[in-house]
């Protein structure tokens, strides 16, 4: 089953959502005690019947495929935040590009906490991964990368549909912390961009950034 979260919107909407649930539940539980459960057996089924209903008509996921890059130009995708900065991510970039001509851009998702997320306070995780990108864009054009930057949306996948929809890549390469120490790979980020994007996928693991 697909998940229904899969931006910040999508997690507003269900917040209001389960306020609602709950605030009909309890406008008819204060009109009488029958009325109330009523209402909460009626939701709940009303509720499962809606998921079971999506899952029936859910399609299988389709890779999606950007437009194809420049033909005299080899373009990398790469994705990485705290990792973004480290020596493995640029060797395997060094290594991807080899002699070609080439353009990277690199995309840093800007990570919050959940709490901060919920109360729309992003602006210091944008500055923190905005700080984090201006350094290794620093480091890769003084060792001759023609590379560029942007902060993306806090879903590393979310971030890679957006920039597939202006940068057009070749490849994509992932960076993150060595498992047991990632969030990434605990949640299956390298795996879903692989099911998800029709683009070969180098994941780099990245001990120190």
């Amino acid at each position: 089953m697909r998940n229904p979260i899969r931006s910040e919107a999508d997690a507003f909407r269900l917040v209001l959502l389960t306020i609602g649930y709950f605030a009909l539940i309890v406008i008819g539980w204060v009109i009488n005690g029958w009325l109330g459960l009523a209402v909460f057996v009626a939701l709940s089924v009303g509720a499962v019947w809606w998921v079971l209903g999506r899952r029936g008509r859910e399609a299988p996921p389709q890779k999606t495929a950007p437009a194809p890059s420049p033909p005299e130009q080899h373009r990398v995708l790469v994705i990485a935040n705290e990792t973004v900065g480290g020596a493995q991510l640029l060797e395997t970039i060094q290594t991807r590009i080899a002699d070609r001509d080439s353009r990277v851009l690199v995309v840093c998702p800007a990570l919050n906490s959940p709490l901060r997320q919920w109360a729309s306070d992003i602006d210091g995780a944008r500055d923190d991964a905005q700080a984090r990108l201006d350094a290794s864009l620093a480091t890769m054009r003084g060792v001759g990368i023609d590379a560029g930057g942007q902060v993306g949306d806090g879903d590393p996948i979310q971030a890679i549909e957006d920039a597939l929809r202006t940068f057009r890549p070749d490849e994509l390469v992932i960076a993150t912390h060595p498992e047991g120490k990632s969030h990434w790979l605990e949640r299956g980020v390298v795996e879903k961009a692989r099911e998800r994007f029709a683009l070969p996928v180098t994941h780099v693991s990245v001990d120190r950034p």
